[in-house]
């Protein structure tokens, strides 16, 4: 079996092939036969696993399993208590209420990597971070919740999914995973070091990748 965490770069498809052209996974992942466990939008960053078992692959993208992911949004505007509160008790959208989750201000993360293109930031709207964490998958979910409760998201980035972090991986790079070893597990005991796939073609094994001697790789989460 095995486990990829990815970290999705800005405006790629999560899939494999795409009639149009446009940039997906396999300009990032070489390794033959995983694909992605749920979705993460075109135009969001941050986490994603991909497996090559079905049964992994179903249980983290089954809503009805309630998967805690988390979120860095960056809204328009400057959230106030009531703003967060409504994002914690669940919004009203059109395909029905979200569940409760946890929302709160947190400053810009840190060692975050710039997006390209960058988002349009308007000279007279502040903007802000919101750190946000839901079970539940419904379409484009918390764009439209922080719209909800007039805070429009401007860059969104998932920077959990249940244990699983970030951990320094840098757009387009990706480690592999032990998977988890029970049905409502989601955290690895073991991880391979962080890299891009090693030269030589589908199936490589990923490259180390190694901090200066006596100092730690920066953390994103």
């Amino acid at each position: 079996m095995t486990l990829i965490l990815l970290n999705k770069p800005f405006n790629v498809l999560c899939q494999f092939t795409d009639p149009e052209g446009r940039p997906t996974l396999a300009d990032h992942v070489k390794v033959k036969g995983v694909y992605a466990a749920g979705r993460l939008d075109y135009d969001s960053e941050g986490l994603l696993a991909l497996t090559d078992d079905g049964k992994l692959n179903k249980r983290l993208a089954d809503p009805k399993n309630k998967t805690p992911k988390t979120y860095w949004a960056q809204v328009e505007g400057i959230p106030d208590q009531d703003a967060l509160q409504k994002l914690c008790r669940g919004v009203e959208l059109k395909d029905g209420k979200t569940l409760p989750a946890k929302a709160w201000i947190i400053p810009e993360p840190p060692n975050l990597w710039p997006r390209e293109p960058p988002i349009r930031y308007r000279a007279a709207i502040p903007t802000s971070w919101i750190e946000l964490t839901i079970t539940e998958g419904k379409n484009r979910q918390v764009r439209r919740m922080t719209a909800a409760v007039g805070l429009p998201t401007l860059r969104l980035i998932r920077a959990a999914i249940g244990d699983w972090k970030l951990d320094g991986l840098q757009p387009g790079e990706w480690r592999e995973v032990e998977a988890p070893t029970s049905a409502s597990s989601s955290s690895p005991s073991r991880a391979r070091p962080p890299g891009r796939p090693a030269r030589g073609g589908a199936g490589s094994a990923p490259a180390s990748r190694t901090s200066p001697k006596g100092k730690r790789s920066p953390k994103n989460f």
